[in-house]
């Protein structure tokens, strides 16, 4: 019988090399913005219809956000937050 391997062993395993950890990294800020996105607006119960209607644009733009295939600017992300009632914060770490 095959062991099953989770994805934080991939991953763990795929970090220890550089190129990989890099371009990981490169990509963490866009992951964070679509999950909190899609986390927002679940909660507010808003269809990407209706967030793209309230934020002034289109579904296919929040769902292209949401699928992290465009880099929104910051103006469209502010108004996404004030879409859904929420204050945009943003953090250096």
């Amino acid at each position: 019988m095959r062991k099953l391997i989770t994805f934080e062993q991939v991953l763990v395993e795929q970090l220890k090399d550089p190129q990989f950890r890099k371009e990981w990294n490169k990509s963490e800020p866009h992951f964070q913005l679509m999950s909190a996105i899609i986390k927002a607006r679940i909660e507010k119960k808003l269809s990407q219809q209706q967030l793209a209607k309230k934020a002034k644009t289109t579904q296919a733009v929040i769902s292209r956000i949401q699928n992290a295939t465009v880099s929104p600017t910051l103006d469209m992300v502010q108004r996404i937050a004030e879409a859904m009632g929420k204050r945009l914060e943003i953090r250096f770490t």
